[in-house]
């Protein structure tokens, strides 16, 4: 199922004993696992107060939730967790996040439990990615309730940023909605903290206009991808790593700002290519997607960089990927430097 389909499920089913909250989109990880905890606490609070004849204030300690991480933890504490008995709850919820860095002989261990649940307990396992070829795997997703958190397809991130702004009491127009949906495809998580930015910044019932989205972005204390590329066109390193630096410290996920980057650097491929071969601005801004608002920026962004770029750079984001995946290269920190001086070296004016 997906994220938006949940809150749905639990109110036909109840909680189910295992879950698989699985996909690259990071927003829709966290939006499910919000959805679980809240309708336990609901579910808990609705059961104190049946017992007492009346809601409880006091009663908020009989929620019940253990979190854990895959790099943190191994089998014996995971299983130690989702068998025990809850103590002051008729029910335990169990999450584990980036349950696809627990190692592969941790995994195996899990597989009795996946095929004799403890019925006292909800576990929820989340991940980008996980190995479907490992038996683990397999078997956790024959028996899980599988929330789908894939990133949104191009054609209904306009949708989303509609619904979202709806939802905030935001009105949109076109060429607004347009930008936040290039902002958008770098992440929903970006995307959201301009629709909350715009939520402060705006007086209420006013209509939001690109502009307006121009104006708050400026108010974001790091800097957009389109800036760091812009930055290693100019082969100016200094200023790409300001910029890196500056996300890293208003709490970007370094794996985040890798993804939008190289998101950015696939249409800035897709666009020099199509040009290359005569198709006009135009027709390429329509085929990416593209807001008619930031046409020109863009493609004058895409002629600085030559084609031989993009194949160098895809090699530099495998390594960088890597790197950040296994830690093997030091702090994000250091594995930016090298990333930015790399793509610097290889951008031809």
């Amino acid at each position: 199922m997906k994220p938006s389909e949940l809150s749905s499920a639990l109110k036909r089913n109840g909680l189910d004993s295992l879950y698989l909250v699985v996909g690259e989109e990071d927003y829709f990880r966290d939006e499910a696992i919000a959805t679980l905890r809240a309708w336990k606490e609901v579910d808990d609070a609705g059961k104190n107060a049946d017992a007492s004849g009346k809601e409880d204030s006091d009663q908020d300690d009989t929620f019940s939730c253990d979190l854990l991480y895959g790099d943190e933890t191994d089998a014996q504490e995971i299983l130690s967790r989702v068998q025990e008995v809850p103590f002051f709850s008729d029910h335990r919820l169990v999450i584990l996040k980036w349950a696809d860095k627990l190692s592969a002989k941790h995994g195996e261990a899990l597989i009795p439990y996946f095929q004799a649940l403890n019925e006292s307990t909800t576990f929820v396992l989340s991940a980008g990615k996980l190995d479907g070829r490992t038996k683990w795997v397999q078997t956790l997703k024959s028996k899980a309730t599988v929330i789908d958190c894939a990133p949104l397809f191009d054609n209904f991130c306009l949708g989303w940023i509609k619904q979202e702004a709806a939802r905030l009491g935001l009105k949109l127009d076109q060429e607004a909605a347009l930008q936040l949906k290039d902002i958008a495809a770098e992440g929903l998580y970006r995307a959201r903290r301009e629709l909350d930015k715009l939520v402060l910044f705006s007086p209420p019932g006013q209509i939001i206009t690109g502009q307006d989205v121009a104006a708050v972005q400026g108010a974001d204390t790091g800097a957009s991808v389109f800036d760091l590329a812009g930055a290693i066109a100019a082969k100016n390193p200094t200023q790409a790593l300001t910029i890196v630096e500056k996300n890293l410290e208003s709490g970007e996920a370094p794996l985040r700002i890798l993804g939008a980057l190289l998101w950015q650097y696939r249409r800035m491929w897709k666009a020099k290519d199509s040009l290359s071969r005569g198709i006009n601005e135009s027709k390429v801004a329509r085929l990416i997607g593209l807001s008619p608002y930031r046409q020109g920026e863009f493609f004058s962004l895409v002629n600085r960089f030559s084609l031989s770029h993009f194949g160098k750079a895809w090699q530099v984001f495998a390594k960088t990927d890597s790197s950040l995946k296994g830690g093997s290269s030091g702090s994000p920190q250091l594995v930016f430097h090298m990333l930015v001086f790399a793509l610097c070296q290889t951008t031809q004016s």
